[in-house]
């Protein structure tokens, strides 16, 4: 069937296609320019929105967020504390260091005061001994001296006291003094002393001022004294003896000529006495010659013993048995004295010298333990020689005790009995104890005489059983003359 006739619209712009198409193809063109634009924008906005991401990452780590400021403080605090821990085991490394550094300065310094041989004594400002040595406790003859007064281990009223006390008071200064000091046994032992005051750290301008004598020193604090201290014991004693050799040959270079002129008158008013008294009849006259016979026998003895005395002594050294000598002494004596008792005890040993004169020494010091006993009638009188051996500083010692059980003798003739002339006996020279001394010093010993605990005196005489060129210091010390 034939549809009626109609008219089909054309498109205008392509004649061929039908005008629907056309609309189509129009929509379409604006469909894919919509979907071009949108996905421009969106493209853009993405990318903007990743710039911007970016931005406000960069930001975030240069200028982090509130919540992370937190964390970046805490990260830094860690950081300090990182560092802190670091240094302080750095410190406690340096300060375990230097306290190792100060313990090996204290242990030298500690070794090296324990074996100084000069005797050191800290006193505190309080009096109280802070540190010592074992030389200054072998000088006092003390142990145990730390924490004490120093008042009590040197007394109260001894000489180093007092210079400690006016150290501390008044800070003074002494150098190069020489003080005597008793032990605890009784031993007086001559210490020579250096002290100095210890002052508080002060200001360098005051020190210097103090130092030069603008301001008083006693305005500057003492803290405490310093001692130093030497025994001078032995050679106290050894000087001793060299001025009793020096004193000995002096006087007897001085008066031996005058002595030996003086016995040669006394033999010719001697001579002339006994030719008066050969002459004269009894009566005065022969009586008169007679006192001077006695006079001048009493003077020739005092001339001779102080030749003896005064002249050198020519030592024939020989080989003494010391039990012989003390046997022949005391025999000699029981012999011409009946009223004393005469002991010896005790062992005697062999040594080097002159037996005729270690002889004559040991009978003047039993003759002089006599006389002494004899004097006093309280009790029966009685000698006693008493022998042994002694090791002294490596050297052997024969000691020789003679004691009496008389008197004693006076606190104030000690120190002069072994003085030439110098006598306490109405009819003695003064020479015997002096002749003892002057054997026991030329056969390298010594003498020491001192009043017994029980009543009496004691005379020690020390002789050395093998000679040495020189005396023995530590000899010097045990027999020494009080």
């Amino acid at each position: 069937m034939m549809l009626p006739n109609t008219v089909t619209p054309t498109n205008p712009l392509h004649p061929g296609l039908p005008p629907m198409s056309l609309a189509y193809l129009i929509g379409f063109f604006i469909v894919i320019a919509v979907f071009v634009i949108a996905l421009i924008a969106f493209a853009r906005k993405v990318l903007h929105k990743h710039r911007e991401e970016d931005k406000q990452e960069a930001w975030e780590a240069d200028a982090p967020s509130a919540e992370n400021s937190s964390a970046f403080m805490a990260a830094s605090m860690q950081g300090v504390i990182e560092r802190l821990r670091a240094q302080e085991k750095e410190l406690a490394r340096l300060h375990l260091l230097a306290q190792e550094r100060a313990q090996e300065s204290e242990r030298l310094t500690e070794e090296v005061t324990r074996n100084m041989p000069t005797g050191l004594l800290l006193v505190s400002a309080t009096g109280a001994i802070s540190s010592t040595n074992p030389a200054a406790e072998e000088a006092l003859g003390m142990r145990t001296l730390r924490y004490r007064s120093y008042k009590e281990i040197l007394g109260a009223e001894s000489e180093l006291t007092q210079m400690l006390t006016a150290v501390l008071r008044d800070g003074k200064t002494f150098q190069r003094g020489e003080v005597e000091h008793m032990t605890p046994e009784g031993e007086i032992r001559h210490l020579g002393v250096t002290i100095s005051p210890i002052f508080r750290s002060a200001r360098a301008a005051t020190r210097v001022a103090a130092e030069a004598g603008t301001i008083p020193p006693t305005e500057m604090r003492v803290s405490g004294a310093l001692c130093l201290m030497s025994d001078l014991t032995e050679l106290t004693a050894l000087q001793k003896q060299i001025r009793w050799k020096e004193n000995l040959a002096a006087l007897g270079e001085m008066s031996a000529g005058i002595a030996h002129e003086f016995k040669n008158s006394l033999a010719t008013i001697s001579g002339y006495a006994q030719m008066i008294r050969s002459e004269s009849k009894p009566g005065d006259t022969r009586d008169s010659s007679e006192r001077i016979l006695d006079q001048t026998r009493a003077l020739t003895h005092v001339v001779t013993e102080f030749l003896r005395f005064a002249k050198p002594l020519e030592i024939c050294y020989e080989t003494v048995s010391m039990q012989n000598v003390v046997d022949k002494v005391a025999e000699e004596l029981r012999e011409t004295v009946q009223n004393c008792v005469v002991e010896a005890e005790g062992s005697f040993h062999q040594l080097p010298g002159d037996e005729a004169l270690i002889r004559q020494a040991l009978v003047n010091l039993v003759r002089n333990g006599v006389q002494a006993a004899t004097a006093a009638s309280a009790a029966p009188a009685k000698v006693t020689i008493t022998g042994s051996l002694e090791d002294l500083g490596g050297r052997k010692w024969q000691r020789v005790c003679v004691a009496d059980n008389g008197g004693g003798i006076n606190e104030n003739d000690l120190p002069k009995i072994f003085l030439p002339f110098y006598t306490t006996k109405s009819e003695g020279t003064g020479l015997g104890l002096a002749v003892v001394q002057k054997v026991a010093l030329q056969h390298g010993g010594s003498i020491e005489a001192r009043n017994r605990e029980g009543g009496g005196a004691e005379f020690l005489l020390w002789l050395p059983l093998r000679q040495d060129p020189l005396p023995s210091p530590i000899a010097s010390r045990a027999a020494r003359i009080n």
